[in-house]
Order: structure tokens, then C-alpha cells, then sequence
């Protein structure tokens, strides 16, 4: 077991999660199976003091049974040093608290296998690491110049207007050339968030699905399409999204290939890329989504073949 024997999970609360979709919960569910003791805490249990990083954890036992899914025991504090692997999985928003966290775990990574790796994690936002990429992408716009917005809409035609930091598709707003309503939106903007906007070139392709590719070390491992509903433009599948069985395409694993290295040099374990039609649109390292549709529709058992990779990084 490439000397593993405690797992921490920093994650929502296992209380909050559906177990039929949730990542954490397979990775976890499969940790368990490998015999592995697992510990769960919440990211504002995390504690740094005297050089230490210490956190408030629980025991956790899982049980793959909605509405009977988790066990937790006795809570007792612990020096994150003496975890073996430690799970870096809450969701964003990729806020200050998020951030906060990825600053606190790199004091025990990699001593303590933290996945993944914190400050790559930090240093990669979502919706900006993927640009170093530009020639995979639609047409992106990073920027909270209103008049810049309003010029790049204008040469687009139709536009996705989101927040650069957001997440599961909260915020997102599709705006074509004649929409009313998109000085407001840009008011709106104005008054939630700090940071710049992004805008991006809408692909029609979209209505036919957004691909989520997992990749493992570098390497694509699976994937699922997620197709929008019929009143809505985004396909994250907690706002009405479908998941259904795909294959990789020629395109798609080419660019797969392009980003791979960059993975790997980060230390990034687990990603996944949302791809839509011939470009991809974001890479999410995070706490990326989809390992349990991608078993469900018969494909790679990905939580099998992430604990293959992170023993193979413990050896």
C-alpha cells in the first residue's frame, strides 16, 4: 500500500454531498476499500500554529447507501504531518478562503501527500490556466472594462459572460448581440464581484454537449457528455444537465496531449477538462467532478486508477 495508512479529506461536509455524483465520496469509498482510515474536515477546521498545521478531524466510515451514506467518530485534533495523504477536495468558489487553505497544506506537502499538489492548485486558477493554452480555446476575454466587453460582443455576435472565479455554472450568462439586458448584467457584474469578468465566444455546439474529459497523471482516463436542458445554456449537471456515454475524439485527444506535460509538471493528479465542440473551455483542478458517471455509463473505474497514482507518488 506504498505505505499508506491515513487519509485526510478536506471537503464540504460529507452531511451536505449526493453520493450518486460525488467525486470526494468514490475517491473516498475506494481509500476505504484499500484500507486505508480515512479522517474528514472541513476546511475551516484547518489551524496553523508554532510552524504546525493542525486540524479537527473526525474518523469516517463510508457506506455506498443514499441517506445512510457516512459514520463519523469522535472529533480529536491532529498535526496534518502525521497524515499520509491528505484529499484537497472542497468546492470553490476559488476565494481567499480557498486560497487561505492552499497556503496552510503547503507547509505539509509533500511530506504529507496533499492532492493536489496546493500550490499549483493556487497558482493555477481554473479559468486562467487554460489560457496559457490560447490556440485550444474559443475566443476569451479576461477583464472588467465595460467598453472592452461591450467591443468583444459586438465582434463575437453571441457571448458567455461568467465570473472568473465561480464555479458549477453559477453566473453564467449567455448574451447575444441584441440582448436588452446586457447593460444591466454588466451592472450587476459590477456590484458582486471584485476581480475581472471573463467573456468568451459562444459555441452553438454547446446544445449537443460540454464534455468533461478526466485525466489521471496526464493522461485521459474518461469521459462523460453533459447536455443542457432545453431552457437553459449551461450542462453542469446540478442545474439540470444530462449525463450521457461519449468517446473520445481525434481533436479531443490532441489536446490532451498538448496539456499533459503541463499536468504532470504541476503535479497534478486529478484534472478534468470541459471541452465543447473542437475547444476546450476550462481545466479544472480543483476538486474536479464526474468519476462516478463515468463508471456508471461502464467506463474506467477512475477512482481505482487515481489511489493507483498517488501510491505510486508515495513510493
Amino acid at each position: 500500500m506504498a505505505g499508506i495508512r491515513n487519509v485526510a479529506v478536506q471537503m464540504d461536509h460529507v452531511s451536505t454531498i449526493n453520493i450518486a455524483g460525488d467525486s470526494t465520496f468514490a475517491m473516498s469509498l475506494e481509500a476505504q476499500s484499500r484500507g486505508y482510515r480515512l479522517f474528514h474536515y472541513t476546511p475551516n477546521q484547518l489551524s496553523l500554529r508554532d510552524g504546525k498545521v493542525y486540524a479537527t478531524v473526525e474518523p469516517m466510515e463510508l457506506r455506498d447507501e443514499q441517506g445512510n451514506h457516512f459514520t463519523l467518530g469522535r472529533q480529536e485534533k491532529v498535526d496534518l504531518a502525521t497524515m499520509d495523504v491528505v484529499l484537497l477536495r472542497q468546492d470553490p468558489p476559488f476565494d481567499m478562503a480557498y486560497i487561505t487553505s492552499t497556503h496552510l497544506l503547503e507547509r505539509v506537502h509533500p511530506k504529507t501527500l496533499v492532492v493536489n499538489d496546493p500550490a499549483w492548485v493556487r497558482n493555477s486558477p481554473e479559468k486562467i490556466f487554460v489560457t496559457e493554452f490560447a490556440d485550444l480555446m474559443p475566443k476569451t476575454l479576461i477583464t472588467r472594462d465595460v467598453t472592452e466587453i461591450a467591443k468583444f460582443r459586438e465582434e463575437m455576435g453571441d457571448i458567455i459572460l461568467k465570473p472568473l472565479y465561480g464555479n458549477g455554472g453559477a453566473g453564467v450568462f449567455h448574451s447575444s448581440r441584441d440582448d436588452r439586458n446586457f447593460t444591466s448584467l454588466l451592472e450587476m457584474f459590477g456590484q458582486m464581484f471584485r476581480e475581472p469578468y471573463i467573456a468568451q465566444q459562444y459555441l452553438p455546439a454547446v446544445r449537443k454537449g460540454d464534455k468533461r474529459i478526466l485525466l489521471v497523471n496526464g493522461e485521459p482516463v474518461g469521459a462523460i457528455n453533459r447536455v443542457p436542458a432545453e431552457t437553459d445554456s449551461r450542462s453542469n449537471m446540478h442545474v439540470g444537465g444530462r449525463a450521457e456515454p461519449t468517446e473520445l475524439t481525434a481533436r479531443e485527444k490532441e489536446i490532451c496531449d498538448r496539456i499533459g506535460p503541463a499536468l504532470k509538471e504541476r503535479g497534478f493528479l486529478l484534472v478534468g477538462i470541459d471541452v465543447i465542440g473542437d475547444y476546450m473551455t476550462e481545466i479544472n483542478v480543483t476538486s474536479p467532478t464526474g468519476l462516478r458517471e463515468v463508471k456508471r455509463f461502464g467506463g474506467a473505474d477512475i477512482a481505482s486508477l487515481l489511489w493507483d497514482a498517488i501510491e505510486a507518488k508515495r513510493a
